[in-house]
């Protein structure tokens, strides 16, 4: 899972300029923090990671703490920012949205099983005894901007009669369920990588069954095809 991170990280040029010397320390900060964990991890080997000094890095961050809850805030930020992104896709959907819903499922599964999401889910629930603060606010500003972004999809879907969803907050919450939870097991909690064949299978599974449950009326739908 790691390795990944690792191999990134060395291939990664100098940085250059204050910019970009942060999000190579910050970047360096959360590889480390997801191979070793928070109470293991060192800012030397931090500063080795990102391939600046050791006072380098004090100089962007004053200490472990503040290094840690910035490293796991941009990993989530940037998660987010590519959830939204495909969340976008069913602004173009039409008529039958069901294969939409499939290929946006697909993407969104890509994303929380990656390398990266398994990881930070990890560290979040590891040391959420040491940082509740942070785990609170990226759940917020995470889960709940998906799901909030997905009712918002739904609703527009639904006055424009493609689907049928009474409550949309509640329904994008159901397709979230239908998507993370068997990825879950799957993953065995995050521990293993998932095949891609397997997360496109689980994507159709729940676009299936969210769409017979919200998906319009067989006459609206047979007044659609006809049309």
């Amino acid at each position: 899972m790691t390795e990944a991170f690792s191999t990134a990280a060395s291939q990664r040029p100098a940085p250059r300029g204050r910019i970009d010397k942060r999000q190579a320390i910050l970047d360096a900060a959360f590889t480390v923090f997801a191979r070793e964990g928070y109470a293991n991890a060192c800012v030397k080997e931090i500063a080795a990671e990102a391939r600046v000094a050791k006072p380098t890095v004090y100089n962007h961050v004053n200490d472990k703490a503040n290094l840690f809850h910035h490293a796991v805030k941009l990993a989530a930020e940037s998660a987010l920012a590519e959830n939204l992104r495909v969340v976008e896709r069913l602004a173009a959907a039409t008529g039958e949205v069901r294969g939409t819903l499939e290929e946006v499922g697909h993407h969104l599964l890509r994303c929380y099983c990656s390398d990266r999401s398994r990881a930070l889910r990890r560290l979040l629930l590891a040391e959420a005894h040491r940082f509740p603060d942070l785990l609170e606010t990226l759940q917020a500003a995470g889960t709940s901007r998906v799901t909030e972004a997905l009712a918002d999809r739904f609703a527009r879907l639904t006055l424009s009669g493609s689907l049928h969803t009474p409550d949309p907050a509640g329904a994008a919450e159901q397709y979230v369920a239908l998507l993370t939870g068997p990825a879950e097991a799957r993953s065995r909690f995050g521990t293993r990588q998932v095949p891609d064949e397997d997360l496109q299978a689980l994507a159709r599974a729940a676009a299936g069954t969210f769409y017979s449950a919200f998906g319009p009326p067989a006459a609206a739908l047979q007044a659609d095809r006809s049309g």
